[in-house]
């Protein structure tokens, strides 16, 4: 259930019975043809769809991230790591002091990555209370990753591996025929103006379009594995 459909009795009573909850973390930035909200729609979604059956609770999804490489994309914003790490733990305290011991960080971004460790530093500290705080990043997670890989080997950004039919936009057409995949190695050396020139359209390479039952069966497969860790992923009750 997204706790933007509940008031504030209705999540205090679920507190008497669990202590679940989920924050979908994603990104505002350049997709090629697709969304910038890619990364926050798809992190949001995967996270409700898996957490509906179990009656947990979703967040609204925190839609910036740090992606300064795509500074020279309209439309991509992007926070200072440090300012990303103070909110994160100002997030994870706000939750822990309403009663919330088992935190699902639902990650739809690579660029998020640093959040791990923050996470890791806040659970090391001592509170009167166990908090545990589990963080997955759906989209390489290796059950979706694997279901990704059976259809080709390449999932780069801004390619068919995030062209969801609820990431495109309606009347935009996409490249039928794919380009080649820039190497990782050249991306993170890469000026933001640097990455736009390289990029042209954002894409970082591969095909554009897969058939829509491909990506429904990874969608399938990345919902089952966020609802595996909701459900199972907690070291005690």
């Amino acid at each position: 259930m997204r706790v933007n459909d509940c008031n504030w009795m209705m999540l205090e009573k679920y507190l008497e019975h669990d202590d679940r909850i989920v924050l979908p973390i994603g990104s505002t930035e350049q997709h090629g043809y697709l969304s910038v909200g890619t990364d926050a729609i798809l992190a949001e979604r995967v996270s409700v769809e898996a957490a509906e059956p179990l009656g947990v609770p979703v967040l609204p999804v925190l839609p910036f991230g740090l992606a300064p490489y795509f500074a020279a994309f309209p439309g991509s914003m992007t926070v200072r790591t440090s300012t990303y790490v103070a909110l994160i733990r100002d997030l994870l305290d706000s939750l822990a002091d309403q009663g919330f011991r088992r935190i699902a960080i639902v990650n739809g971004h690579g660029g998020n990555i640093p959040a791990v460790a923050v996470v890791r530093e806040w659970i090391a500290e001592e509170r009167a209370a166990r908090v545990q705080v589990q963080f997955h990043s759906w989209y390489n997670a290796p059950r979706t990753a694997a279901a990704a890989l059976k259809f080709t080997n390449s999932i780069a950004h801004g390619s068919w591996f995030e062209n969801f039919p609820w990431t495109r936009i309606p009347g935009v057409e996409q490249p039928a025929e794919g380009k080649p995949v820039i190497p990782n190695e050249v991306i993170v050396q890469s000026t933001p103006q640097e990455i736009r020139e390289l990029t042209v359209d954002g894409s970082f390479g591969g095909p554009y379009v897969r058939p829509d039952e491909e990506l429904l069966e990874i969608w399938r497969v990345g919902v089952e594995e966020v609802r595996d860790v909701i459900e199972h992923g907690w070291s005690v009750k």
